[in-house]
């Protein structure tokens, strides 16, 4: 079947895969038509653009303010405040060394603590770089602005063979 438009209409929304002459909700209309008759081509593409989709969000809450750890053992020497927003178990067990055990979930009711901070750099980090990522973007909210996320956390941080400490039964922190 084939569409002409009238002389005397002038359509500006054209398909560039149609001939001039159909217009645009012609071209819909065969798009419609395609669909019914590969709904699952048509499905296999819309899931394939879901998991991309989310695939890129996920990677871009991931890397709010990210730091390779050798980028953030730079701005530990200049006097950076390091934050381990794991629990105390995991805390005492090996982190990196002169880091403050502040729980992700307690991180809020703690800025008032960490309020002589707020103009200095901060970095925080966690096991994997995800839970880091979300408490920078708190800290950042509340006024902190030099707030920065170890990306890949202390996976990555032991990784690169960088040192931990580990709390020792007394309470002091010995270099490993």
């Amino acid at each position: 079947m084939k569409l002409v438009r009238p002389k005397e209409r002038k359509h500006t929304s054209y398909c560039y895969t149609c001939p001039p002459e159909n217009p645009l909700w012609f071209c819909m209309q065969r798009l419609f038509e395609f669909i019914g008759h590969h709904p699952y081509l048509t499905g296999g593409a819309l899931l394939a653009a879901v998991a991309v989709i989310s695939y890129e969000v996920r990677a871009r809450l991931q890397s709010f303010a990210a730091l390779s750890a050798m980028q953030a053992v730079r701005l530990m020497n200049q006097g950076a405040l390091v934050i381990d927003l794991r629990s105390k178990e995991s805390f005492d067990a090996g982190h990196i060394s002169e880091a403050r055990n502040i729980p992700a979930a307690e991180l809020e009711s703690q800025a008032d603590v960490l309020k002589k901070w707020r103009d200095k750099s901060v970095i925080t980090y966690c096991d994997s770089g995800i839970s880091a990522a979300a408490a920078a973007r708190t800290l950042t909210k509340l006024g902190f602005t030099k707030v920065f996320n170890l990306e890949g956390g202390m996976n990555a941080w032991l990784k690169d063979n960088l040192p931990m400490t580990k709390a020792a039964a007394g309470g002091k922190a010995n270099s490993k």
